[in-house]
């Protein structure tokens, strides 16, 4: 692991101002990102959800840095259980989304393939269907969106769990949840 790398997450806080700082270290040196993702995925619950930040923030600047590690990434998000650490995975997986069904994006394309596609599909169902905060569950209905442009079963699926859940929840997941529901 790199030194310098954990020993800046340990500084990393809720400011912007730092996790931003990190990116832009990461995005200067990229050969250092597999060791970011892998510090997201760690026992370390602390540094973990810091680096989760830290790869939002990579990911939004720059996505195709996530590609080589594509697999992995996906293949880790069900590991995840501290809702500091999901939220910024669900908005990435929101960015991949967002590049792959709305921008159209040819390198994103290939890179999410129906294997890749399908474990996001699952993952996105389990969070919204957990008991994760609503932000995560704001991203998982979007996603959920976006992927049922390509699979027409989830619709169907989708459409049921955001109506029963909507009296349950809050008013910003009603309103993102009537969103989607008006889209579909």
């Amino acid at each position: 692991m790199n030194p310098t790398l954990e020993h800046q997450l340990s500084y990393v806080s809720g400011y912007r101002e730092n996790r931003i700082k990190v990116a832009n270290m990461v995005l200067q040196n990229k050969a250092i990102f597999p060791e970011l993702l892998d510090l997201c995925f760690a026992e370390n619950k602390e540094l973990s959800h810091k680096a989760c930040w830290v790869t939002e923030f990579v990911c939004k600047s720059e996505l195709d840095i996530l590609f080589p590690q594509l697999k992995y990434f996906i293949k880790n998000l069900p590991t995840l259980t501290n809702d500091s650490s999901i939220r910024p995975m669900a908005k990435i997986c929101e960015l991949l989304c967002e590049s792959y069904f709305q921008k159209k994006n040819k390198e994103t394309i290939s890179h999410l393939t129906n294997p890749i596609l399908e474990q996001l599909t699952e993952t996105n169902f389990d969070w919204l269907i957990s008991d994760a905060k609503v932000a995560t569950k704001a991203y998982a209905m979007r996603n959920l969106y976006f992927l049922g442009k390509k699979y027409d079963w989830i619709y169907p699926e989708l459409k049921p769990i955001l109506l029963k859940d909507m009296p349950n929840h809050s008013s910003a997941y009603k309103a993102r949840a009537r969103h989607i529901l008006n889209k579909i």
